[in-house]
């Protein structure tokens, strides 16, 4: 047992175990930036896990930031352009990137060191780990832009949004906090409206209607998702908040729709 109460949980990795290499820059960055983004909470580096007797409550967030603004938490950073961005233009918040993968985090702290962004960590480790022993509300609002989509269907047991994570999120934000997601996939969209609109501890508060289909498909047969039964959906207009990345822009040139989906802690 955890020592916020919450059992840790044996979950299915949303993430492929590979590393990439980092080149001359990114190390640079590494070396230069690590202790001042990087969080001290897995028993060493080469571990995703949170080491022993961790607890993410007020009075770490505090030590970490060193003041007690709401903390945002985007789970999956990538290069860390969103949350980078974020932190620069809130400085009354605190941000927490959570990114598994070397460069990824590099590339963050490159970008916050060439900023000077200061109200901004870094969480090298696995989501559902960090979330496992979060205390109650200490987190203001969570974010998960473009998860990987696990297009294959015996795969889609792997797609990060799943009811227990969801019950961790629930556990962690503020009354009233949001957990903003978005995806670029169709079949990912009614994914997560299936795991969350059913939920009685979050609230769809989405203003569109968007028609999706009800069946899922998978990779070689997303082309049949038209001539599916579809259903009408609540979904949000784009985060404000979110910067275009380039990731982002490549899924609108390819023609993707961006599905905006916005739940309240209840």
């Amino acid at each position: 047992m955890q020592e916020n109460n919450q059992p840790h949980i044996h979950h299915i990795l949303s993430f492929a175990r590979r590393t990439g290499r980092l080149n001359d820059r990114l190390r640079r960055a590494w070396d230069r930036h690590a202790s001042e983004y990087l969080l001290d909470i897995t028993p060493s580096q080469a571990s995703l896990a949170v080491r022993d007797g961790f607890v993410f409550d007020s009075d770490f967030a505090r030590k970490a930031w060193g003041n007690d603004h709401p903390v945002i938490v985007e789970i999956g950073t990538g290069q860390g352009e969103n949350v980078v961005a974020a932190a620069e233009a809130h400085p009354e918040a605190n941000f927490l990137a959570v990114e598994v993968y070397d460069p990824g985090v590099a590339h963050t702290m490159l970008l916050a060191g060439k900023r000077g962004i200061d109200n901004l960590r870094i969480a090298q480790v696995d989501a559902p780990e960090l979330f496992a022993v979060a205390r109650p509300g200490v987190f203001e609002e969570v974010w998960t832009f473009f998860p990987d989509p696990w297009p294959k269907m015996r795969h889609h047991k792997r797609r990060l949004v799943q009811p227990a994570l969801a019950s961790q999120v629930r556990h962690a934000l503020n009354p009233g906090g949001l957990w903003r997601l978005a995806t670029d996939i169709e079949d990912y969209a009614l994914h997560v409206h299936e795991v969350m609109d059913g939920r009685d501890d979050f609230g769809n508060v989405g203003t569109l209607t968007v028609s999706l289909p009800t069946e899922h498909v998978g990779k070689g047969t997303a082309g049949q998702a038209s001539a599916l039964p579809h259903a009408d959906f609540r979904e949000s207009e784009r985060f404000e908040g979110r910067v275009l990345t380039n990731f982002e822009r490549k899924g609108l040139d390819a023609g993707r729709r961006i599905h905006d989906l916005t739940y309240r802690a209840l």
